[in-house]
């Protein structure tokens, strides 16, 4: 029986990798390994950005929200193009975008141009957003939540290994390093994209190659249905919590619970550690559940960790409440594959790159308000008010369709 049941395990596997589409599963999650793990660096950095560039905390968020926010701007573009060109001709575009940018914020000589480096490399990023979530849905059509679950996890492991990596270089030597190194390897994954993943992997002939106003109608009567504008909603909330607690959750450490910067960290480091084994796992319980049975767990152990982090004190607490609020990883394995499959296939990049213009904008300006509340001296605080707003979120998901 056990054998029976392995060979089936073996044999569901090789399915799923079987077609070249293990190939491409290996290089959009290397993608996304650099593009997300790079980007995760930048909190770790920041107490060598602000001692290099006397930034306060203000002011570091505001860093931080120039980040994001060109990487929300470019979500919509990143659908359109995907709609327009082909995914896989993005997902080449955007790596190689990313080397250039990254390669300008290591050489970068003054704040300004820190700040402007940072926006393009935000936006060159983008671009691969969209596009890796359409690939994916297209080439893994019944298991799109667990393919997306394991790139993810590919992410989690750049932001467990960047980010640290990234810290030892700049106490060992400069933050500007850590930031050069990787140039490389971003241009080794754009061209591993261009030889394995076809230039479009959709199907579909785009309903949204020209501007028109019959195509604006379609697109809007698709976004307003309700289900969309719920998940929508669930995800500014949820956006916005990710934003502000991964900006500054290093710096609350050292400033607040008083760790040096290795441990910091090491802390950090071991958040996303814990997403490895916690995204395929929210995936798979969205590909079993679907959103509506799946969501209101992660999100309640969401708000019960913040809740409660202000009060821990000491190494081991933290340690345990940095585990518990790795679950902050996990709720967009839920969201983001049911906002993909919600999208007729014609116009999957453009809703999706739409939607996610709208809830990263917003959610870019979380680590500037966040930092502006620490510097006001309310950084517990506002950690409560995070809480408050996955809380809103829990609620949100009983006007969610049954699947």
């Amino acid at each position: 029986m056990v054998r029976s049941r392995t060979k089936h395990r073996l044999a569901t596997v090789r399915s799923f990798l079987t077609g070249g589409r293990g190939e491409i599963l290996v290089a959009v999650a290397a993608g996304w390994f650099l593009s997300i793990g790079v980007r995760l660096a930048y909190p770790v950095l920041l107490p060598y950005l602000r001692e290099s560039y006397g930034l306060d905390l203000t002011t570091a968020g505001f860093l931080l929200t120039v980040l994001w926010l060109w990487y929300a701007l470019g979500q919509l573009p990143g659908g359109l193009l995907a709609d327009r060109f082909g995914e896989g001709n993005v997902l080449v575009a955007s790596t190689a975008i990313s080397a250039v940018a990254l390669g300008l914020v290591a050489v970068a000589g003054s704040a300004p141009v820190v700040y402007l480096a940072t926006a393009a490399f935000g936006f060159g990023t983008a671009l691969y957003g969209v596009a890796r979530f359409t690939t994916l849905s297209d080439i893994f059509p019944d298991n799109d939540g667990t393919a997306i679950g394991i790139t993810m996890a590919a992410g989690q492991v750049g932001n467990t290994v960047l980010p640290l990596a990234a810290g030892g270089i700049a106490s060992a030597f400069a933050w500007q390093y850590g930031f050069g190194l990787v140039v490389p390897a971003f241009v080794a994954v754009a061209i591993g994209l261009r030889l394995v993943v076809p230039a479009r992997t959709s199907s579909a002939t785009s309903a949204v190659d020209s501007v028109s106003l019959e195509t604006a109608r379609y697109v809007g009567s698709q976004l307003r249905r309700p289900e969309i504008v719920t998940v929508t909603a669930i995800q500014i909330l949820t956006y916005c919590v990710w934003q502000a607690f991964t900006g500054f959750y290093p710096t609350y450490l050292i400033e607040i619970k008083g760790f040096s910067e290795g441990v910091a960290t090491g802390l950090f480091s071991a958040f996303f550690a814990t997403g490895i084994v916690v995204q395929p796992l929210t995936g798979r319980l969205y590909d079993r559940f679907g959103i509506r049975r799946a969501l209101p767990p992660v999100l309640g152990v969401i708000v019960a960790s913040l809740v409660a982090l202000p009060f821990l004190e000491g190494f081991w607490p933290l340690v345990v409440g940095t585990i518990f609020l790795s679950s902050i990883l996990g709720y967009g394995t839920i969201t983001l594959p049911y906002m993909t499959a919600a999208f007729p296939a014609d116009m999957q990049g453009t809703g999706l790159g739409f939607l996610r213009t709208v809830y990263m904008t917003t959610g870019a300006a979380s680590p500037v308000l966040f930092g502006a509340l620490a510097d006001r001296g309310y950084f517990d605080e506002g950690y409560f008010v995070l809480a408050s707003l996955v809380a809103v979120a829990v609620v949100l998901t009983w006007w969610l369709p049954e699947q």
